[in-house]
């Protein structure tokens, strides 16, 4: 564990000196104190994590797509066959599917680790750190070893850091694997102990009654492996994920270097909240890109403290909602850099 255990360590407050100079600067600027609002955190977030008063985190930029299978789906939980996880990691491979085409919109590279698909899986454009072929099934069990959480954790670490290693200064989450939600969904009511009812939605497209099956299927997992809340590296192993395990490693790598990542939707801010629970002050890293349509997902923004830049219905995952934040994101340090000063401009600065 020393790869996590020393990631943990390393992760630090965000630099309030950087924050408030940042916050001192947007008062001097053309407009109204505080009139471009979100925009003006996000500027005086940035400067907190990379401690910089101009933040250099616009590119390069990646969406980092963990892939993994779910025992669970054996259960019936999903619309769609477990095959189509791999299927998706092609696609997204050729250029094909959803995020590719946001990524591309966004000026991103698209990322894709493979940290648990039940198949093998030979392409060049996929990051092997395979952990195992899928998890287990949780309706009958712990859904990994702890020591495989472990793992799956500092898969996302080392990503992370490759990645900053090679100049990217924002990262996003992204995730396949058909079960996830169901995954996410028994997280949520691990660490807050709602009924499973609550924070299950349709997932992949499930009607009422399906959804119905899927929550049944949750509360027997958390029956049969009482996944203790005091213990983020317990409830992950026994009710999660290996995507899922990646993304929370991929967030505290990242914060651990004082880099940002955009969370994406419900599944990555399942993550999130993992990694939240296993380092605090990590939170403090994210921005949340978009509330999803998914039924707890704004429960679990909540209690990440996030506040999501965007509200478009959206519930694919893959990345999607966290890309379209990246143009939000260059707009908060482009007016931070570019706008002119009362004093620069020649304009009275009107009086509060």
């Amino acid at each position: 564990m020393n790869g996590l255990q020393n990631t943990l360590k390393r992760i630090q407050g965000l630099d309030q000196q950087a924050i408030q100079a940042i916050r001192v600067y947007e008062d001097t600027l053309t407009k109204p104190p505080g009139s471009l609002g979100v925009l003006e955190s996000i500027a005086a977030q940035l400067g907190g994590i990379t401690g910089q008063a101009f933040p250099e985190v616009a590119a390069p930029k990646a969406v980092v797509v963990m892939a993994a299978d779910h025992g669970v789906v054996a259960e019936g939980v999903s619309a769609f066959p477990q095959e189509v996880t791999v299927q998706m990691v092609a696609n997204f491979c050729n250029g094909g599917a959803a995020i590719n085409v946001l990524a591309r919109h966004a000026g991103a590279d698209v990322v894709v680790v493979d940290v648990g698909v039940a198949a093998p899986i030979d392409h060049p454009q996929v990051i092997s750190k395979k952990v195992r072929l899928g998890s287990a099934n949780m309706a009958q069990g712990p859904a990994l070893t702890r020591e495989e959480a472990v793992q799956a954790l500092e898969v996302g670490i080392a990503v992370a850091g490759e990645l900053i290693d090679r100049g990217y200064r924002l990262l996003a989450t992204g995730e396949m694997g058909i079960g996830n939600t169901t995954a996410s969904s028994a997280i949520v009511a691990a660490f807050t102990g709602q009924a499973a009812a609550a924070v299950t939605g349709r997932g992949t497209g499930l009607d009422a009654a399906a959804v119905g099956r899927k929550a049944a299927v949750i509360d027997r997992a958390l029956a049969v492996n009482r996944p203790d809340p005091a213990d983020p590296l317990d409830v992950l192993a026994k009710v999660g994920g290996l995507d899922i395990a990646g993304l929370a490693g991929l967030i505290l790598g990242a914060a651990a270097r004082r880099v940002p990542v955009v969370i994406d939707g419900f599944i990555s801010s399942a993550a999130a909240l993992v990694a939240a629970r296993l380092a605090p002050l990590a939170s403090g890293y994210m921005i949340a890109s978009h509330c999803s349509a998914e039924a707890a997902h704004r429960r679990l923004l909540e209690l990440l403290g996030l506040k999501p830049l965007l509200e478009l219905e959206m519930r694919l995952g893959e990345g999607t909602g966290a890309v379209l934040a990246f143009g939000i994101i260059d707009a908060a340090l482009k007016t931070l850099r570019e706008m002119a000063t009362f004093e620069s401009a020649g304009v009275a600065k009107g009086e509060a």
